[in-house]
């Protein structure tokens, strides 16, 4: 632990603020956390799928833990002095005990923050029971304060998601959960795929800590889920999405017609090299 990574969690904590949220453009390597940064951005976060593609895994605690860290690890140098949060889905361990040595690990690349969800695909899913998640969550909440590190915990509920259980009481559904991971060490909350304003202003009012949503087409911009309460917007997957299909839409011109006008727009040699030349 440095001052330094301490005081880069702080900054973290400090930028969520209900009606004024944190907008998180869900970066995968070195190159695209200087992107965003220079756009912007006040804080870094990865997202797992973006990772789990970019290393070669399909997204779903599928890709290999040693390698996601090395990836986060270069992505928090790129960052500089921007705090970086972390998706470790589901913890990458079997145990709650394990989820806790992960977040030992992860607090050795420089991460300050980590996204830890609920949802459990296969037969015995689609979400773990409340009392197991709760128990990953103060498992990490207890490497971090063994590490002295204000790591802000960001507990993910799947049940809009994941579309678990009764409809109509979803929204008490997540609630519930959300009371039980905040009282286990949590700091915020996310609930993703949750678009309808009244549903994020009731998710806003009915949770006493900061309130974490997905964002992407269709939903409400920025402004307006500041007006709903929300403290922090994530853009998840949507940019690896977005980059993804500008290759693939390259490669499929230069392999059919044989030219090259979809890549007249790129970014130059020189700007990408000197993005990383420090």
């Amino acid at each position: 632990m440095t001052s330094d990574q301490q005081d880069r969690a702080r900054a973290l904590h400090e930028l969520h603020r209900p009606g004024d949220p944190v907008l998180l453009a869900n970066v995968w390597d070195a190159a695209g956390a200087r992107l965003v940064a220079a756009a912007g951005a006040t804080a870094l976060a990865t997202a797992s799928a973006s990772v789990s593609w970019t290393l070669g895994y399909p997204d779903g605690d599928r890709a290999d833990l040693a390698e996601v860290l090395a990836q986060t690890a270069r992505i928090v140098r790129a960052a500089g002095a921007l705090p970086v949060t972390a998706d470790l889905e589901s913890g990458f361990a079997d145990t709650a005990e394990g989820v806790g040595a992960n977040i030992t690990a992860l607090l050795a690349t420089g991460a300050v923050g980590v996204n830890l969800e609920d949802g459990r695909p296969g037969p015995d899913g689609p979400l773990r029971p409340v009392e197991e998640a709760a128990a990953r969550i103060a498992a990490a909440r207890a490497a971090a304060d063994a590490a002295g590190i204000a790591l802000f915990v960001n507990a993910r509920t799947d049940v809009f998601l994941l579309a678990a259980g009764d409809p109509a009481d979803r929204l008490e559904h997540a609630v519930a959960r959300a009371r039980a991971y905040l009282a286990a060490g949590a700091d915020g909350i996310f609930v993703p795929g949750v678009a309808d304003p009244a549903t994020v202003a009731a998710l806003a009012a009915a949770l006493p800590a900061p309130l974490n949503v997905l964002a992407g087409p269709g939903a409400p911009a920025v402004p307006e889920l500041a007006k709903l309460g929300v403290a922090r917007v994530s853009l998840g997957p949507g940019l690896a999405r977005a980059a993804y299909a500008a290759l693939r839409l390259a490669a499929e011109e230069a392999y059919g017609p044989g030219t090259y006008d979809s890549i007249a727009g790129g970014l130059g040699y020189q700007e990408l090299n000197a993005l990383l030349s420090d």
